[in-house]
């Protein structure tokens, strides 16, 4: 028997039931600094694409609004309409860079509904391929990710 090693998966199964000291998603809307560290892909003018830290699936990413919320009913059109544009442009980019055979798209609002950060509502778009789903995932609880996250954060950025 072989081992795979994913040392980075400690912070997250370390972190879970933790109350976090600050959100994750906060973000200014203006400080582009540390855009890179953050994985924070493209900014719109009321959300941002950032990949997710803890991806189900290579090329995983969200779409967060600025404002630090978890009232997905009361957020503008503006700010919704935005979301929906952010997602059709982030799937084409996964479609020309990866190929996938189809997406997950949604949000997960309120702990009962399995939302890992409660307080800034954000949504999901997992690109699929068949069999990415395998024995690693069911079997041994394992995401096996053919490449780094530095590495899709700069192919990503480039298509956007």
């Amino acid at each position: 028997m072989e081992n795979l090693w994913s040392p980075w998966r400690y912070d997250y199964m370390a972190s879970v039931g933790a109350t976090p000291v600050s959100c994750p998603f906060c973000v200014d809307a203006a400080d582009t600094s540390q855009d890179r560290d953050r994985l924070i892909v493209y900014r719109g003018r009321h959300n941002f694409i950032i990949l997710n830290l803890y991806p189900y699936t290579l090329g995983h990413f969200m779409i967060v609004p600025y404002p630090h919320t978890s009232d997905f009913v009361a957020s503008s059109p503006e700010q919704t309409a935005e979301m929906m544009v952010l997602a059709q442009r982030g799937m084409g980019a996964l479609r020309k860079l990866y190929r996938p055979e189809g997406f997950n798209m949604g949000m997960n609002l309120g702990h009962c509904a399995g939302a890992g950060v409660r307080e800034h509502f954000h949504m999901h778009v997992v690109p699929r391929w068949i069999g990415d789903a395998n024995f690693m995932t069911i079997t041994g609880e394992t995401r096996v990710l053919s490449e780094e996250l530095s590495v899709t954060y700069r192919r990503l950025a480039e298509v956007f």
